[in-house]
């Protein structure tokens, strides 16, 4: 009985054992069978090479395990140099299929999950690497019925992915790392996916997360994300197909959701905030032509097709805007083709896919409705902006900025009556400009506006005066203010221009400078007070305002008539203005060391007046104008280069006469311009300026520019030293400014006793402003002295 027992359980275990192997081999064939199979007829039905290290089926739970999964590019893509190249890889790839549900006509797959998958998108214009599949599994005859199957896919994982995308044509390359995905997944028969995602920049710094839920059906979509510093840098490659040379950065952080539809891009409704940080778009990454640190929306409400605009704040903070004119075209035009012509070519080939053109052809679809709906700002502000021109078309360069400049509103309300806008700002070398807009939010042409700007000195326009003149001015502020008053369109405004106490000086002759009598002008135009003060009415409609000119015609024909009678006091005035500045101020002609007759005299007044009063001293401030002194020093070093090579090529030395004709000669000459451009073959410098300085080298400028210095300093002295009361005369350190002038400067300063005759002309200056026609403006005479 033991024996029949015994053999029972070992047959037992033998049939058992039996099975079990059955199942191992059979579990173990079946995969290296679903391996070989899938390698050896993979390219019959997908038109890929599949390679995989391991694989693992189990046909008893549906389970299925791969390792090392690759999927290859077509051959069809050896035309983009990617063919044998990885199209789709992962490491770890696992799934279940319920294989009961297949005799239902059902794949039903769950925990599909995909463990570092990392895929390439190739796109070729308007070809995608991925078409071929597309077009294989797509049913050939049109109207053929679709599959009897259905397909659940479950509880979709990927963790860790790479995914990269390569555009051929501008090219752009760039990649998402660290991807992780989780869904639910999808029943055949429902309409709806949702998921969470993450991710990670692979170019830069940044993260993104968020959900979002699509119905394949109609297209309608809710996505909430979270961006965290994310680097914009890779859209630098979008920049480049449509400009001629650039340099783009910026940052991106956002809290946002929104619902919409696919099919219409108007149908989103917007929440949340974006902030858009360090932003930096120029000519590189040194020359900024707009940047700003921050830009943040924060938004209530935004939606295009239902008329709603409702935001908590736009801020925008420390932005910079730089405008430059060249001889030819502008930094803007340079950047971007002539009126913009690059993005034109960009936006007329309909195979280009650029994502900038994309994203702004969307701001203007979310824009579009924005002032006929209705719209709220409770906090609208610029802080600390500035805005630069630069002009280089003239014979030197003229510069002016609002730095800092201030732009705030509040509570922008379509419902408000008036919607009140302030704008201030410091402008730089001197001056400031305050501005007041009041303006209907229904309504745009109906505004008001009142400006002021004051202390503006008219040298600081001397680029132009010199260009159109030949008369440089060395004196004289500006001052103009207005209000403007525009209903529907129609312009009444009131404007005052203000000019006090302007100073023509000697005449520059240059073959680039045009000849305008502008003292003989200026004797008419200006009035007895030595102000120019006219009030300019503008009306009519904004596209054609017409400016009322007849208080300026008036005063002139005044001036003419009036004007001879006042002689003697004109005269009077200008001897003493003239008699006090050159008693405390020595002024210097650029690149000019030696003395006139008139400085001759005035320096021998300070020596006769040391020697009659031995307890007395001076003091000497050198104010230097280095920006322009530099400038007129490598214009003259680069002409005189190119005067000498073209005259005879081992000359060093200029003789006097030489030298003037290189002084006159243009900078703008056009045999000139074509050498500095052969010395230079840099077509990234747009600038005479830029030229010459590359051409001549720091090194010899500064030279130049410290020898100038130390021989104004020894003429100066030599006429002290010659009396032996030099000792009694210091020259402290230069200092390196933008005068209100407009030229260099030694500033006198007198210790202990002042000379006589400058005390009895501010005796008598003082009478002078006290009464008319000066007494009006003594105030903004004090203002602007302050300044000097």
């Amino acid at each position: 009985m033991k024996t029949a027992n015994a053999k029972l359980k070992r047959t037992f275990r033998i049939v058992i054992s039996s099975i079990l192997i059955v199942i191992l081999v059979f579990t173990i064939l079946i995969s290296s069978i679903a391996k070989f199979l899938i390698e050896k007829y993979d390219e019959q039905y997908t038109g890929r090479q599949i390679k995989m290290g391991w694989v693992y089926v189990n046909p008893f739970t549906g389970h299925i395990h791969i390792r090392n999964l690759e999927i290859y590019e077509s051959e069809s893509l050896s035309e983009l140099g990617k063919s044998n190249s990885v199209f789709f890889s992962v490491k770890e790839l696992s799934a279940n299929l319920a294989l009961h549900k297949l005799f239902s006509k059902t794949i039903h797959i769950s925990k599909l999950t995909l463990d570092q998958p990392k895929g390439t998108i190739i796109q070729n214009e308007k070809d995608f690497n991925f078409d071929d599949l597309i077009k294989k599994f797509t049913p050939k005859k049109a109207g053929m019925a679709s599959s009897p199957f259905h397909l659940n896919i479950l509880g979709i994982k990927i963790k860790n992915g790479e995914f990269h995308y390569w555009e051929k044509v501008i090219p752009v390359k760039y990649f998402i790392k660290d991807v992780n995905f989780e869904s639910a997944g999808k029943y055949w028969n429902a309409d709806t996916i949702a998921a969470k995602f993450s991710f990670l920049s692979g170019t830069g710094i940044g993260s993104a997360k968020g959900n979002f839920t699509i119905n394949i059906k109609n297209q309608d979509y809710r996505v909430a994300a979270i961006v965290h510093k994310f680097d914009l840098k890779f859209m630098e490659q979008y920049l480049k197909d449509i400009v001629n040379y650039g340099n783009f950065g910026a940052n991106l952080d956002a809290d946002m959701k929104s619902i919409g539809n696919f099919n219409d891009a108007e149908g989103v409704t917007n929440t949340g905030r974006l902030e858009i940080s360090d932003f930096h778009l120029g000519k590189n990454p040194e020359d900024d032509y707009l940047s700003f640190d921050k830009l943040v929306l924060a938004i209530k409400e935004m939606s295009p097709k239902n008329h709603i605009y409702i935001y908590d704040s736009v801020l925008l903070g420390h932005p910079y805007f730089k405008y430059e004119r060249y001889d030819y075209l502008d930094n803007l035009q340079r950047m971007f083709g002539k009126n913009g012509a690059n993005i034109s070519v960009a936006k007329a080939d309909p195979a280009r896919f650029n994502l900038i053109l994309k994203i702004a052809d969307y701001i203007k679809v979310l824009a579009k409705n924005f002032f006929k709906s209705d719209y709220e700002i409770n906090k609208l502000a610029i802080h600390a902006g500035i805005l630069e021109f630069n002009d280089y078309s003239l014979t030197e360069k003229f510069s002016i900025e609002a730095n800092p400049f201030y732009i705030n509103a509040d509570s922008v309300n379509r419902e408000r009556k008036r919607v009140e806008v302030s704008f201030k700002s410091v402008t730089k070398p001197y001056g400031n400009i305050s501005i007041a807009l009041s303006t209907n939010p229904k309504d745009s042409s109906d505004f008001d506006i009142q400006y002021h700007l004051r202390s503006l000195p008219v040298s600081l326009f001397n680029p132009y005066l010199i260009a159109y003149t030949s008369f440089p001015l060395d004196g004289g502020t500006i001052e103009l203010n207005g209000i403007w008053k525009v209903r529907n369109g129609i312009l009444k405004s009131d404007n005052h221009l203000l000019v006090i106490d302007p100073c023509v000086t000697r005449r520059i002759k240059n073959k680039d400078t045009k000849w305008i009598p502008s003292p003989l002008i200026l004797s008419f135009i200006r009035e007895g007070g030595n102000i120019i003060d006219y009030e300019i009415p503008i009306t009519g409609n904004l596209k054609d305002p017409k400016f009322h000119l007849q208080d300026l015609v008036f005063d002139i024909l005044g001036n003419i008539f009036v004007k001879p009678a006042t002689i003697p006091y004109r005269a009077q005035v200008k001897f003493l203005e003239n008699e006090i500045e050159k008693s405390l101020t020595l002024q210097w002609e650029m690149r000019q060391s030696s003395q006139t007759p008139n400085q001759e005299k005035f320096v021998n007044k300070m020596v006769d007046f040391l020697i009659k009063n031995p307890e007395a001293s001076i003091v000497v401030y050198p104010i230097q104008y280095s920006e322009k002194e530099k400038e007129y020093i490598k214009f003259f070093e680069a002409k005189k280069k190119y005067f000498l090579l073209s005259k005879d090529k081992n000359a060093q030395f200029l003789s006097e006469e030489d030298s003037l004709k290189v002084d006159k000669m243009s900078i703008k000459d056009s045999s000139f311009v074509h050498f500095l451009n052969k010395q230079v073959d840099d077509t990234m410098l747009f600038t005479i300026q830029e030229k010459c300085y590359s051409y001549i080298g720091s090194s010899l400028i500064n030279t130049r520019f410290i020898e100038l210095n130390k021989e104004r300093e020894d003429v100066f002295m030599a006429y002290f030293k010659k009396k032996n009361v030099e000792s009694r005369v210091k020259i402290h350190t230069a200092e390196s400014k933008i005068p209100y002038n407009g030229f260099s400067f030694f500033k006198i300063v007198y210790k202990g006793e002042l000379p006589e005759s400058l005390i009895k002309a501010y005796r008598k200056m003082n009478e002078l402003n006290n009464i008319a026609p000066r007494n009006r403006f003594k105030k903004e005479r004090k203002k602007n002295e302050s300044m000097i």
